[in-house]
């Protein structure tokens, strides 16, 4: 049965000498697998190939069947198309953080609505930000990412509760006995990051690069917590260091 879905595509893999299986974030379905057939040849129409790279946002046409683990697309097209994105080194590198993140945090072939309207809108206001914006928008992502996925932070900072505990994250009156928590002013600018209601109000939130790692790496750390399985990273050192350049 052919369904009309909006998608985020994850990733691309070659698949014999013309095809592809690509990964991709939809709409109606989550995360699902698809086969692309003929799009890695000479032929003029495999050019629509290109339109399959990483963080392209799309209009599809699919067959679905919930008992297989490899759909089929029947159409594609882009549902977006980026001004800058794609070709600003900071905003791609961003972007291809944001879409590995999802990659190895997305498990189930579920609907979720919520956080793909989240991402899709996410990028897109990342191709029209301003490169302020830019470099907190990983930290702000990775955060509301943790909400949608179900383990969210309690509570707020203040002078009473100025410990953030990632372990039950919830913000404390002291510090819990183990490690895995951060001091008073981290847990503060984690406040002001989760807190944001709109992306453009991360320009206002101020801190230097090697916070910004720190941070990143928390709260990371705070994913492996809560998700066992999940894995290692590729991206943030690379992120990090387009980002201190």
């Amino acid at each position: 049965m052919l369904h009309k879905t909006r998608g985020i595509v994850l990733r691309t893999v070659k698949y014999g000498d013309t095809s592809l299986i690509v990964s991709i974030f939809t709409e109606l379905f989550g995360q699902q697998s698809y086969i692309v057939n003929g799009v890695r040849s000479a032929k003029p129409k495999a050019a629509k190939g290109n339109l399959l790279q990483p963080g392209n946002i799309l209009e599809l046409v699919v067959y679905h069947n919930e008992i297989k683990n490899l759909q089929r697309i029947s159409e594609f097209k882009l549902g977006y198309i980026y001004q800058s994105l794609h070709y600003n080194v900071v905003k791609n590198t961003v972007a291809l953080y944001i879409i590995e993140l999802l990659q190895k945090s997305l498990k189930q072939p579920e609907q979720h609505l919520d956080l793909y309207y989240f991402t899709e809108n996410t990028l897109q206001l990342l191709d029209g930000s301003a490169l302020t914006v830019t470099a907190n928008l990983p930290l702000y992502f990775t955060l509301k990412l943790a909400g949608h996925l179900g383990f969210h932070l309690n509570g707020r900072f203040s002078e009473y509760t100025p410990y953030l505990d990632l372990q039950e994250g919830t913000f404390t009156d002291l510090p819990p006995h183990h490690p895995d928590h951060l001091d008073p002013e981290n847990s503060e600018t984690t406040d002001r990051l989760f807190q944001c209601t709109a992306v453009q109000h991360l320009a206002g939130i101020n801190m230097t690069k090697e916070k910004r790692r720190k941070l990143m790496y928390a709260y990371l750390d705070f994913f492996r917590l809560h998700m066992p399985d999940f894995q290692e990273m590729q991206s943030p050192p690379i992120l990090h260091e387009i980002l201190d350049a």
